[in-house]
């Protein structure tokens, strides 16, 4: 996490999303490629290496669903990408969003930390307990490769408060629990990282939730946060920079980068005759990078 903080310093704090669904690539262009998903593993190449040359960001989201959809194909086309991301000096986020116990959660550790789908950082639901975070905890360590983990804490999504939100009968708020647990694993970890400035866990916590973001930012102060809700949900810069403050975070965009192209009059034009071409597509979404870069960093 200490490694993602830095660079969110030193290229900005935008993370683009590669939820990358075969559908938000033209059909004409799908057909130059052997299938679906190679169109996609191609498109995320250029994203990767453009968005890379031109520091507009500090990592990779990479949803794993959109490729779980595409069969075996697009597993491959996962693991691919990820490997990707990270030869490209970049930090590698896979968003698992996995919650679950005892041997399950090490299995889960296991697959995704180490082997074909390796990752730097992966999102974890802690609401099953909070001994679902533990197996994570060893690839942590130092020798263990230093992996990181965003537990969600503050989604974008409107149904978060019919949970996270929730009283507890000790008093306060359940995600305020998850909150607090979160430092405290990261400060157990002080003796590995006796310099960090932030904890081996990060939290994912939504730009769309205004009411929460500056009582969030102020309240754990040294945890770095994964801000999704920015561009097509609807968060905007403002909560997001609110977000940024103390031990920073990185900002999500998926769809307003990955759909760019959509946007561009000229682009649309070149779509509706057939003429449009990959160089184009991710040229825009590189644009959209470093426009979202500079919108968050204004």
């Amino acid at each position: 996490m200490q490694v993602l903080q830095e660079l969110a310093a030193k290229n900005g704090p935008l993370c683009v999303g590669l939820d990358t669904d075969p559908s938000y690539i033209p059909e004409n262009i799908v057909k130059q490629y052997e299938s679906a998903p190679a169109a996609v593993l191609e498109y995320n190449k250029q994203i990767i290496n453009r968005v890379a040359a031109d520091k507009t960001a500090c990592c990779f989201k990479v949803q794993i669903a959109y490729y779980e959809a595409m069969g075996l194909e697009g597993l491959k086309v996962y693991s691919q990408t990820l490997k990707l991301v990270r030869e490209s000096g970049l930090i590698a986020i896979s968003d698992i969003k996995r919650g679950d116990i005892g041997a399950t959660s090490q299995a889960y550790a296991r697959a995704h930390f180490t082997g074909d789908f390796e990752t730097d950082i992966i999102t974890i639901n802690p609401y099953m307990g909070f001994d679902t975070l533990q197996p994570y905890t060893k690839y942590a360590e130092p020798e263990n490769g230093g992996k990181g983990a965003f537990v969600l804490l503050c989604t974008s999504n409107p149904g978060m408060t019919d949970i996270e939100h929730q009283e507890l009968k000790a008093g306060g708020l359940l995600l305020e629990r998850v909150g607090d647990e979160i430092a405290r694993i990261g400060a157990g970890f002080a003796k590995f990282y006796p310099e960090q400035t932030c904890g081996i866990y990060g939290a994912v916590v939504g730009a769309t939730q205004v009411a929460d973001a500056r009582y969030l930012r102020d309240k754990y102060k040294d945890t770095f946060f994964l801000i999704p809700g920015y561009g097509a949900q609807g968060g905007d810069a403002a909560i997001c920079k609110t977000l940024l403050e103390k031990a920073g975070g990185t900002v999500n965009s998926s769809r307003g980068i990955l759909c760019a192209w959509k946007k561009a009059s000229e682009l649309a034009d070149k779509a509706q005759a057939g003429t449009l071409t990959m160089d184009d597509i991710a040229g825009a979404a590189a644009k959209a990078a470093f426009d979202s870069k500079e919108d968050l960093t204004r």
